[in-house]
């Protein structure tokens, strides 16, 4: 991984650089953060996480072979070099099998790794934080980084076997939980010093007693709380002042930036300041099905308007109703309030709509919709009314008058403050 390697030198070398971490399976999102790399001349990390994609399917259906192969299909239809796609694995371990005991979530790790590396996946977060059936809660960092070191091994014996470029690891035992806060935040302790050196040592001694010492220099990433976080209404925003002793630490480390998660919806400034501060790697996901919903939200309201009313594809109508009949994804998370449970499944920053969008009846709506208004363009006054951006951009000669880049659009406004943190684009 020559680029990401590269960018932690020039981090290290003063440079105020980073990277993005996209971490989304939706093709419309994908396709989005590779025209925008396209048109900014940026490489591009996109990440599936363990629960969307696994040796069983996750909630995608897609093993990591398919993920690797609609991410490939999807840059040759725009016309993204392959050579400019790095593709990640994040939170990697026994995450999707906390309920089975700690050999058997750790046997099913060691395929879950294995299946990725041989796929093409090239950064790989080792996250072994979570207990398991018969562990202690919470897990103590020895064991952690024991379990870390043993998917480790494996990954490197994954690519021996299928080659290409040498994996890069990310590391860490404060891992915020996947997909934002369950419960309400008031404060944020950034991690402290001691945790971090802590962290490292233990996992350095545990790769080198594994008889990784030539794998060290290709762990490039610490994950550790910066202060950052998002639950379903409020985003705790980014505090230099109060994290300013952990970024002067990883200074002195020769190898290491920090890799920080749950950066959704943090300002552009924020987001500046998060990479001036070392957290140089920046994971963003729920943020981009967001603004992907906001946007769909937006064409179903000019569909009410502008289709006939027998012709509609009443896509938001078809997914909350999904959800409403199997509510597996969102139901222990969200209010039992009906008021507040009708406002969390449609407006709730941790997005837990997003595990909705590949459900056949969604697909089909979604298409459906799309079609609708390409095939019968709405004016652009009510494009006007519900996507203001978007309509500047139209007559701005800056997009085509097209549903799907309406989204994409929505889309990029997100990641161009990504972009302008970690290239300064």
């Amino acid at each position: 991984m020559k680029a990401l390697l590269e960018m932690v030198q020039q981090h290290k070398s003063g440079d105020v650089t980073g990277v993005y971490s996209v971490c989304s399976s939706h093709p419309l999102v994908i396709e989005a953060a590779m025209l925008h790399s396209l048109k900014n001349k940026e490489c591009l990390v996109l990440e599936a996480t363990s629960n969307q994609v696994n040796q069983d399917g996750g909630y995608t259906g897609l093993l990591p072979v398919d993920f690797c192969a609609l991410v490939y299909s999807i840059a040759d239809k725009v016309g993204l070099p392959q050579q400019q796609i790095i593709l990640g694995g994040d939170h990697l371990g026994p995450n999707c099998w906390q309920n089975l005991t700690a050999e058997e979530a750790m046997a099913k790790s060691d395929v879950l790794i294995a299946e990725y590396v041989k796929a093409g996946f090239r950064k790989i977060h080792l996250d072994c934080s979570m207990s398991c059936a018969d562990d202690p809660v919470p897990l103590g960092d020895d064991l952690v980084a024991q379990r870390a070191a043993r998917l480790c091994r494996v990954a490197e014996n994954a690519w021996k076997i299928s080659g290409g470029e040498a994996p890069v690891y990310i590391i860490g035992t404060e891992v915020p939980v996947p997909g934002g806060a369950h419960e309400g935040l008031d404060e944020l302790t950034p991690t402290s010093v001691e945790a971090a050196t802590q962290t490292i040592s233990i996992h350095k001694s545990a790769f080198l007693n594994a008889g990784l010492e030539d794998t060290w220099p290709r762990i490039i990433g610490l994950v550790v709380q910066p202060g950052v976080e998002f639950d379903h209404h409020k985003v705790m925003a980014f505090k230099p002042e109060r994290a300013v002793s952990l970024s002067e630490y990883i200074e002195r480390d020769p190898l290491m930036v920090y890799e920080a998660h749950s950066t959704d919806y943090q300002t552009a400034q924020h987001l500046c300041d998060l990479v001036k501060g070392h957290f140089a790697i920046l994971k963003v996901g729920p943020w981009l099905t967001y603004a992907l919903r906001e946007a769909c939200w937006a064409l179903d309201l000019i569909e009410q308007e502008w289709i006939e009313k027998g012709n509609r594809a009443n896509l938001k109508q078809t997914l909350l109703q999904v959800m409403q009949e199997n509510p597996v994804y969102w139901k222990k998370y969200y209010s039992e309030d009906p008021k507040a449970q009708t406002l969390d499944c449609q407006y709730s920053l941790s997005d837990r709509i997003r595990y909705y969008w590949p459900q056949p009846e969604v697909t089909a709506a979604l298409d459906k919709l799309l079609k609708n208004l390409d095939n019968n363009p709405p004016p652009l006054t009510l494009i006007s009314q519900y996507m203001p951006n978007q309509y500047l951009a139209i007559v701005n000669g800056e997009i085509a008058r097209d549903t799907k880049e309406l989204i994409f659009h929505k889309i990029s406004e997100v990641l161009t403050q990504y972009s302008a943190a970690c290239f300064g684009n």
